[in-house]
């Protein structure tokens, strides 16, 4: 079976390529990326017996992925990521990130690949105790142009179901440590400023906010369950390792820092609330997440260790 990831030099993607050995299914994958971050390095040293084959290539181009024969499965990753930022690249991300998309579910339905699409928890913006997957429509708020691209790659593949097989991943926001390591998401953000003694920067009114988290451990468990059950059936599902507050986080960081500085601001996101995702749908198929979050981030902290 062939396997094709796209993004596959940044934070989730490159785990992905480090642990491919594991999945028994995957004998020869195929990596894409336009190394517009300049993660160059995440290609170093990858194992030999993985079979991996790398194409510099640009996803919002209708032409890409012409040279490619058979493919499997798609495990989507490639899209700008960055939720605070989306506010000032709106235009872009929607451009960028919509582009790629509608070329990556045209070409799964072409080559009759099973695609893995990544959402976001985020989705979820208005206030409730618990949200899941079957929550009414009120409670699908996105609070930023990201998470909004997501709620429409989610419909525009609702629309396309009787043409492909995919799963549907609402992730929690990353941790943990991988080649392609990024520090612009909550747990790695804080973990670098505290390692070289900046002030962490909270917004006010996040301190005791729930968000779901999840673990790149977990999250590679996730896609070598999809592709070992075949789980395409066209479905959401919330993908998280658990629901912390950023206080819970702050005080795992301080076990190993404890002269973290905090600096409260206001949030760009004011109508931001407090909601524990629910991911019981996922775990009835058999697979519990719960990888440790305070593991990530002394794993995460080891890397700075010298500075």
């Amino acid at each position: 079976m062939n396997l094709l990831i796209t993004g596959a030099c940044g934070h989730i993607g490159t785990h992905i390529i480090k642990n491919l050995d594991k999945i028994k299914k995957i004998k020869k994958t195929f990596l894409i990326d336009n190394l517009q971050s300049n993660r160059h390095n995440s290609l170093f040293n990858n194992r030999k017996k993985s079979r991996l084959k790398f194409y510099l290539d640009d996803l919002r181009d209708n032409k890409s992925l012409k040279y490619l024969g058979k493919v499997d499965y798609v495990i989507h990753l490639a899209s700008m990521t960055n939720a605070e930022n989306s506010f000032k690249e709106k235009k872009e991300m929607y451009k960028n990130n919509l582009s790629c998309f509608k070329n990556i579910v045209e070409f799964c339905i072409k080559k009759k690949s099973k695609l893995i699409h990544i959402s976001s928890a985020s989705v979820y913006g208005k206030q409730a105790k618990v949200v899941d997957e079957e929550c009414s429509k009120e409670y699908l708020k996105p609070q930023s142009p990201y998470a909004d691209i997501k709620l429409i790659e989610e419909k525009i593949l609702k629309r396309k179901k009787n043409k492909l097989k995919y799963v549907t991943l609402r992730f929690g926001t990353i941790s943990g440590v991988s080649p392609g390591i990024r520090f612009h998401t909550a747990v790695n953000k804080f973990c670098f400023l505290a390692a070289i003694n900046k002030p962490v920067t909270v917004y006010k009114t996040a301190i005791n906010q729930y968000r779901p988290y999840l673990s790149l451990n977990d999250a590679f468990r996730v896609f070598k369950f999809c592709i070992e059950k075949d789980l395409f059936n066209n479905e959401i599902y919330n993908i998280l390792s658990g629901n912390y507050t950023v206080k819970h986080i702050l005080n795992k960081i301080k076990k190993y820092k404890k002269k973290i500085k905090i600096n409260f601001v206001k949030s760009p996101i004011m109508n931001q609330l407090s909601y524990h995702v629910s991911n019981k749908k996922f775990n009835k198929l058999g697979l519990i997440l719960n990888d440790n979050l305070e593991k990530d981030i002394k794993d995460t902290l080891k890397l700075l260790d010298n500075i």
